[in-house]
């Protein structure tokens, strides 16, 4: 039996479905804009624990995306390489929904959210990093939450690209460059006449510092600033049989690692720095204020006192030998 439908009948079944897909469209587009950066992560992070992947995993994102060169690059590099089992993009692994969250609607218009990385993501830097935290998180890493990094809300993403067929900072001078893009400070002090060879690379930030977290001070690598500088000035270690306290403390006291105006990136320059500490039992001599004294011309107090870091000479107790 066949059944007849009016054309006013047709008609307006036609546009309440149309009405419908607008209303749809609206929502879609405008009430996911409209939900604050909390709101939209605690959907987020609901997707992630409900796991509703599709089928077809990265199939269905490169229908869009691969026309976009930043996508089409992950496949250069290590995370887009199937024939490694630990890469999200193997067989058998959740693909291009392992960082980004299941699909969802998102196809359908593409205007359901999924978490997104960089400065222009809506969703906080810990939630970015969650992400990359849940494979990432080998013996470097152990001491990122509660690290100086984690607290002011650097995203991996920052310093990281995994779209790209080699992380620049994977590069050690491109790390550097990460690093003093934010420390300028420090970055300033490089530039100066005394400084460790930061600029070409031979010793870079991450040589002393852990960006990942440390349980040390400054996160540096090692557990003090000494045992950091020992690594390389393995013979001021000691023991020695005179040591000069302010060194065997931290050779931060004098040095500044960073870089100085002043010779062997002294903070100051002696006298004043010695003097900073010691009063000087040469100051009462009437040569010791002028421009030829030995107490102060050449390198001051070291031209006698020349073993400044200690001295294993059985006539060593004034670091002159």
């Amino acid at each position: 039996m066949m059944i007849r439908v009016s054309p006013l009948a047709l008609h307006l079944t036609q546009v309440v479905l149309l009405t419908c897909l607008l209303l749809s469209s609206f929502w879609a587009s405008a009430a996911w804009e409209e939900l604050s950066e909390a709101e939209l992560e605690t959907i987020l992070v609901e997707k992630f624990a409900e796991g509703k992947y599709s089928a077809k995993g990265a199939d269905n994102c490169l229908m869009c995306h691969r026309r976009s060169e930043t996508v089409m690059a992950l496949f250069d590099g290590v995370h887009g390489r199937t024939s490694n089992p630990a890469s999200p993009m193997a067989p058998g692994q959740l693909q291009c929904e392992a960082c980004h969250g299941p699909q969802g609607n998102h196809n359908r218009g593409g205007k359901e959210p999924m978490i997104t990385f960089g400065p222009d993501s809506r969703v906080s830097a810990s939630a970015q990093n969650s992400v990359c935290l849940s494979c990432h998180s080998g013996d470097d890493r152990l001491a990122w939450h509660g690290s100086t990094h984690d607290i002011e809300e650097v995203a991996c993403s920052s310093c990281h690209n995994v779209h790209a067929a080699q992380d620049p900072s994977r590069d050690k001078l491109q790390a550097q460059a990460n690093c003093t893009d934010c420390h300028r400070q420090q970055f300033a002090q490089m530039q100066q006449r005394s400084s460790h060879p930061m600029r070409t690379g031979q010793i870079t930030c991450v040589d002393c510092h852990n960006p990942h977290g440390s349980l040390n001070d400054a996160m540096l690598s090692q557990v003090s600033v000494n045992d950091n500088c020992y690594a390389c000035h393995a013979e001021k270690r000691g023991p020695l049989l005179w040591e000069h306290a302010p060194v065997s403390d931290n050779c931060a006291a004098c040095h500044n690692p960073h870089g100085s105006v002043n010779d062997a990136m002294l903070t100051q320059r002696p006298p004043q720095l010695c003097q900073s500490c010691h009063a000087s039992p040469h100051s009462g001599s009437p040569q010791f204020q002028g421009g030829n004294s030995a107490f102060t011309a050449g390198q001051s107090c070291l031209n006698c006192h020349n073993q400044v870091h200690g001295s294993n000479h059985p006539s060593g107790k004034l670091l002159q030998r």
